[in-house]
């Protein structure tokens, strides 16, 4: 698929998360005030956090997915990687206030109203319908490549956790213990935070040129020497950039062939590399030997 083509499915997938994010924070608002609990308040903060970050996340698909330009000779993919970055620290700031708040109840002791059963339910569906977001949103950043709308999917994944929490902050209210409330909020503070540090060190990984997988440097070595002329391989170098890798590799070559002979072995490699391992760019070097 075509850059142009992967950014409409995450925009098109990244707009129906911000309508399902959308609906779900008004249900567990609503049962949070209406059902006296403060998880789920917290919660629909949570959710409510997701529909602003989405909305970065297709900024960053959409600047992504453009053709490279004067200013951006190498693309713009790593665009995605910056997205990435804000919705990390937008997650850890919503966490910590999540947290904050629950810690603060703790310390008070206050204790509300036992949650209705309505709240018990939203946070039922809760779960089941993020577990479900954060399948269809993995499944489009496979799909697509996109390390924004991955972040996005785990950031679901993140929420049918906390969701969890609340339910059993909801549950353990109404059978008598009011402490687990305001508990959940922290719990949910955890998880989320979790998410958001995984997600930080991802994207800045991709965006300060960390090597990828020992695998993957591996499979590309093993490449070059499988090619036809190639003696050795003497320097390889592999950098991350977004989903793609940049790879500058040495290798040697019989001093006595033609030039044009050691150009079609370059060609061979680069070729093997760049179709093999999704790879922006392989730049060969030959030396003689």
């Amino acid at each position: 698929m075509t850059k142009e083509t992967n950014a409409y499915i995450a925009t098109r997938a990244s707009v129906i998360t911000i309508i399902v994010n959308a609906a779900l924070s008004a249900l567990k608002l609503l049962a949070g005030v209406l059902g006296h609990s403060s998880a789920m308040v917290s919660d629909a903060a949570h959710s409510m956090s997701d529909v602003f970050s989405t909305v970065i996340v297709i900024i960053g698909v959409r600047a992504a997915g453009k053709e490279t330009d004067d200013d951006h000779q190498y693309g713009h993919e790593r665009f995605e990687s910056v997205a990435a970055l804000i919705l990390a620290v937008l997650l850890a700031v919503t966490g910590l206030w999540i947290g904050y708040a629950g810690v603060l109840r703790l310390i008070r002791n206050e204790v509300a109203e036992p949650p209705s059963a309505f709240a018990l339910a939203a946070a039922a569906v809760s779960v089941a319908v993020k577990e479900l977001m954060f399948r269809y949103t993995r499944k489009i950043a496979i799909e697509t490549g996109s390390q924004a709308m991955m972040a996005s999917a785990w950031d679901h994944r993140s929420d049918a956790f906390s969701s969890i929490g609340s339910f059993s902050g909801v549950l353990g209210t109404r059978c008598g213990f009011p402490e687990l409330d305001p508990l959940a909020s922290v719990v949910i503070c955890g998880f989320i935070l979790k998410a958001s540090l995984d997600i930080f060190r991802e994207a800045a990984g991709k965006l300060t040129d960390k090597a990828p997988e020992r695998s993957v440097v591996e499979g590309v070595r093993t490449a070059a020497l499988a090619q036809s002329g190639v003696i050795s391989v003497d320097l390889l170098k592999i950098r991350t950039f977004a989903d793609k890798i940049y790879v500058d590799v040495e290798i040697s070559a019989d001093g006595e062939i033609s030039l044009n002979e050691a150009h079609r072995i370059a060609e061979s490699v680069h070729n093997a590399v760049e179709t093999g391992f999704n790879a922006k760019h392989c730049m060969v070097h030959v030396n003689p030997r």
